[in-house]
């Protein structure tokens, strides 16, 4: 699956951010999204971990984007939150890579490897700016 919830409240959660003059907090914005605060942590965490945002601590702290909104792909966001590159199928790049190792017997994979390819640069040229 391409879009988790976690992908989805990364996401709303950064254009909030994104649009905040000041730090916002993970219970703000749990509040605001109507959003378990603890998983919302667990998202936060994982965006600063990789450079997405920067995080203060403090009675005024908060997160803040760690970059402006126009050079962060939306291919990062779901990379940092998924853990892993997302894939609209189960389905590998190569056929060497097959999950299922019948790659040699799979009459949709060059269909599905187009598909995929296509949304990867779509992911890559879209920045959290363009949806804001």
């Amino acid at each position: 699956m391409l879009l988790t919830r976690a992908s989805e409240y990364a996401l709303l959660s950064l254009i909030l951010i994104a649009k905040s003059d000041r730090p916002e907090g993970v219970e703000v914005l749990s509040h605001k999204l109507n959003i378990s605060k603890s998983f919302l942590a667990k998202i936060l965490q994982s965006l600063a971990k990789e450079g997405i945002l920067k995080s203060y601590k403090g009675a005024k702290g908060g997160f803040v984007l760690d970059k402006n909104p126009e050079e962060i792909p939306i291919q990062k966001i779901l990379e940092a939150v998924e853990k892993k590159h997302p894939l609209v199928f189960d389905c590998s790049s190569s056929m060497e890579a097959c999950p299922n190792n019948r790659a040699e017997f799979c009459m949709i994979w060059p269909f599905l490897n187009k598909l995929q390819t296509k949304i990867d640069e779509f992911l890559d040229n879209i920045t959290l700016k363009d949806i804001m």
